[in-house]
């Protein structure tokens, strides 16, 4: 049995003390990225609002109460009613829902692939590095909305449609950074030790690999997460994306930005204020990340 000697024992105790602490880590990270902590408040709050949906506001965020259309903001509807007699604030609470899951899942999905696809160019370089990047290069060519109105024009409208539309640009975009950074960990001599091991090219892409590329995999997924929300208001907005009555900044705005601009402003107001918050946040949350997890920044 091995036994420690007190100073030793006292030395490990010192040890587990100095390691900081969860709570020690957000403060620190709150007291050096400030503007990177109100992003983080700003999406937190969005994700409470899209949890308890069901707790915050008693109103059905479909139903039409045509006896109370283009009502005020009052004691009633904080922030007053659309032309269906719905309120807005229920609408925005719900449409959080959409925007969340619209963003997470068509950002993760699409940072993944492109996570994967760029390690996989990386690793196996000559012809198959060659073509994968002509066409990135083809995908990228196109600014995002313009790629995402095409797509959901061939596949049609609806939520699955619309992630769909927004994961292929991503894909492009996520997998050149990775690939950038994947090229120079495929010269590290533990991928050639892997490869004389034996090991499968997909252990080595996936466990060997990958994981190394993890910062600029995260950087991107966190700046794609704002992007994200902001497309999916734009395709609803132009009738392309999610469909009535499915709760939807975008489709509030498409509602009220021009018919009622003067008589009910308050129906493009406070989704427009929902979708700039949103997109603010993300990005300012993205930006902390990225300067927390670049080491070319962190030295500085």
């Amino acid at each position: 049995m091995v036994t420690l000697s007190e100073a030793q024992v006292e030395s490990k105790f010192e040890e587990l003390a100095a390691k900081p602490t969860l709570s020690k880590k957000l403060w620190e990270f709150c007291r050096k990225q400030p503007l990177g902590a109100a992003g983080a408040a700003v999406v937190l709050v969005m994700i409470f609002m899209a949890v308890f949906a069901d707790f915050i506001t008693h109103f059905d965020p479909e139903a039409n109460d045509l006896a109370n259309m283009l009502t005020a903001p009052d004691e009633t509807y904080i922030l007053g009613t659309d032309q269906f007699g719905r309120d807005a604030f229920t609408r925005i609470v719900y449409g959080a829902r959409t925007a969340l899951l619209v963003g997470f899942v068509s950002a993760i999905a699409g940072a993944t692939i492109g996570l994967v696809l760029g390690v996989a160019s990386a690793y196996f370089g000559g012809r198959f590095d060659l073509l994968f990047q002509r066409v990135m290069d083809v995908v990228m060519a196109f600014p995002l909305i313009v790629l995402a109105l095409a797509v959901v024009a061939t596949l049609g409208t609806g939520v699955e449609n619309v992630i769909i539309a927004i994961i292929i640009p991503f894909i492009a975009r996520c997998a050149r950074v990775v690939r950038s950074n994947a090229l120079a960990i495929r010269e590290i001599p533990y991928v050639d030790a892997a490869r004389a091991l034996g090991f499968s090219h997909t252990r080595i892409i996936l466990r060997h690999m990958a994981p190394n590329v993890m910062a600029p995999y995260l950087i991107i997924l966190t700046a794609s997460l704002g992007q994200a929300i902001l497309l999916e208001a734009a395709l609803s907005y132009l009738g392309m994306g999610v469909q009535e009555p499915t709760p939807s900044w975008g489709l509030m705005l498409q509602g009220g930005a021009e018919e009622f601009a003067t008589t009910a402003p308050w129906i493009a107001i406070w989704p427009g204020v929902a979708i700039s918050l949103a997109v603010f946040g993300f990005n300012l949350f993205g930006d902390a990340v990225r300067d927390v997890l670049d080491p070319k920044l962190r030295a500085r």
